[in-house]
């Protein structure tokens, strides 16, 4: 063998020797990070919203417990996990933050470390200007473009001087867009938005550009769903007329008109947003309808008349013609009665005709009543501007402890009317109510009159706050209530009108008994203030009492606090009260506006 093959035969080996050596040294070096398994847990050291959000993102949190991992592994998660907290910060509006990761030693072999997670968040930039800006025929000057664009404004969730949050950014933007939408401008939309974030000034300056697009007209409704009930049954449910400008409010109430009616299971209606089609917006409504037949029961619990049971039975097509029937009962410890009531779908001009009947026996506050009554009533669809007119016959016996029963009976007419020009129908936090009905018994044992008024006023006193106003009377225009129905004299309070003293408690003081009275008042204001957007807390002043002369009637005060929970049906509230003229403490509970 020659030198030279010598040199070539050794030059390969040699390579491979230093190459099987340096891998085994690395291999040494290198084994602790990716071959040995460790454990570690997490603690953050953060202000407390922050700290719960952390615990929710932070990948160093969600792999805590994973089981292969190693020392490369975790410091990855650590180089990254500086950079998740400081866009956790940001996103709560702290984009100036310290944040330190650090690991104690791992100690014993197999010891679970201590990863540390501190973050100083420093001070929250705040808003420092916001620009909104609508651009269409929108802002051409009309009216109607006014009216929504300053809703907008007003509507906008994050005000000069809040604290700069992303998810409160993006709520933000978009509600405008949605309040813009909702108004007569159905294809507004966003075009720009942009956070100018100032780190070191601290302040943000919010942009938000939309276009409002057209304004859009009712027009035709298109529906489909329905197999039992002709197609008029869903037409006239609806007060909206052609040409009338879209607000997504007027739309949803005829949802809701028409999910209340009983004949459908689900309603789903929409105007078709296509420009071209915005002088006469389609209207396009989808149904599924309910049974023909529902029995409902239940045990339920209020203030007033403690546990009760009731039932209902509902067929709402006896005759094939969208005519219903309800029969209903009611038991508790002092009301019991039994009921049947016939309803009419809606005519082509827009009025519902019911034929009601009931037999009652109460006993409240020491009278006992037996009761029946037939009448016939018509009232109209719109909610926000009702008018009814009823005509019922009455009879009625009365009784209470030490003094003789009373027999008496009445054929009354009667004329209601109301306006609601309210924000929101089921729970109004700005605008009022007024309800007013006046009727005579032109056949009775006794000839009167009868009259009442209610009034309910309600503002707004930021985002978060409401105060009420209400105020109702009403007068029995008669020389005795001698001869009157009971159903229709007066007694008050209870969970709904005067609290601190219980249902119908105050009136006139027979013996031992509570009877109804010629005239009744009742006032009440109340401020309510939610912390979250479903709970709140409420204080309250009530006064009110009914009675058989006016120079007597002395009005009663209750007062005290409870709480809200807003519902699909209205607030619930739960009000501890104060019956300064009993000087005892009730709780009371009711749920919906009161008329």
């Amino acid at each position: 063998m020659t030198h030279g093959h010598r040199v070539r035969w050794i030059a390969p080996l040699l390579y491979l020797v230093i190459a099987l050596a340096a891998r085994n040294c690395f291999a040494e070096s290198t084994a602790d990070d990716d071959t040995v398994r460790i454990r570690y847990r997490v603690v953050i050291d953060a202000p407390r919203a922050l700290k719960a959000t952390l615990e929710k993102t932070l990948d160093l949190v969600r792999w805590e417990d994973y089981e292969d991992m190693t020392a490369v592994v975790l410091d990855r998660l650590i180089r990254e996990g500086v950079e998740e907290v400081k866009e956790a910060a940001a996103a709560e509006g702290y984009f100036s933050p310290r944040v330190d990761i650090a690991v104690d030693p791992p100690g014993d072999p197999g010891a679970r470390r201590v990863v540390h997670v501190k973050l100083e968040p420093g001070e929250a930039v705040r808003i420092k200007d916001v620009r909104v800006t609508v651009t269409g025929p929108a802002a051409n000057g009309d009216p109607l473009g006014g009216a929504a664009i300053a809703n907008v404004r007003r509507n906008w969730l994050l005000p000069e001087g809040s604290r700069f949050r992303q998810v409160a950014w993006d709520d933000a933007k978009l509600r405008a867009a949605t309040t813009l939408a909702s108004s007569a401008y159905a294809a507004a939309r966003i075009t720009r938005s942009e956070a100018r974030i100032d780190p070191e000034a601290r302040t943000a300056v919010l942009e938000v550009d939309l276009e409002s697009g057209p304004p859009f007209y009712f027009g035709a409704l298109e529906v489909e769903g329905l197999q039992r009930y002709d197609l008029a049954v869903v037409r006239n449910f609806n007060t909206l007329t052609v040409g009338e400008p879209y607000t997504s409010e007027r739309l949803d109430q005829y949802v809701r008109r028409l999910q209340a009616s009983g004949y459908f299971a689900s309603v789903q209606a929409r105007l078709d947003p296509d420009p071209a089609t915005a002088q006469a917006g389609i209207i396009r409504v989808a149904v599924i309808e309910a049974p023909r037949h529902r029995i409902e029961g239940g045990i339920a619990y209020s203030t007033d008349s403690a546990i009760r049971g009731d039932f209902r039975y509902t067929d709402v097509n006896i005759n094939q013609r969208a005519t219903q029937l309800g029969v209903d009962g009611r038991l508790d410890l002092k009301i019991q009665n039994l009921g049947f009531r016939l309803t009419r779908p809606p005519t082509a001009t827009g009025y519902i005709d019911t034929l009601q009947g009931k037999v009652e026996r109460t006993d409240i506050a020491g009278l006992q009543t037996r009761s029946a009554l037939l009448g016939v009533r018509r009232y109209t669809l719109e909610e926000r501007n009702r008018t009814g007119y009823s005509l019922t016959y009455y009879e009625d016996d009365q009784r209470s402890a030490g003094l003789p029963s009373e027999r008496s009976r009445a054929l009354y007419a009667a004329l209601d009317r109301t306006w609601r020009n309210v924000d929101v129908l089921i729970a109004p936090t700005r605008g009022y109510v007024l309800n007013t009905e006046i009727g005579a018994a032109p056949i009775a044992t006794r000839l009167f009159g009868r009259g009442i008024a209610q009034f309910a006023a309600y503002m707004s006193a930021g985002r978060d706050n409401v105060i009420q106003f209400r105020a109702e009377a009403g007068a029995v225009l008669a020389s005795t209530r001698s001869g009157v129905p009971s159903a229709l004299l007066f007694r008050t309070g209870g969970d709904t009108t005067v609290r601190g003293y219980a249902f119908e408690s105050l009136g006139v003081t027979r013996g031992e008994a509570t009877i109804g009275g010629r005239y009744y008042v009742v006032g009440s204001i109340e401020a309510a203030h939610y912390f979250t957007e479903q709970l709140g807390g409420a204080v309250f002043v009530d006064a009110g009492n009914a009675g058989d002369n006016l120079s007597q009637l002395r009005p009663v005060f209750g007062y005290g606090a409870g709480a809200r929970i807003k519902s699909p049906v209205g607030p619930l509230r739960i009000d501890l009260a104060y019956g300064e003229a009993k000087r005892q403490i009730r709780l009371h509970m009711s749920v919906g506006i009161t008329f």
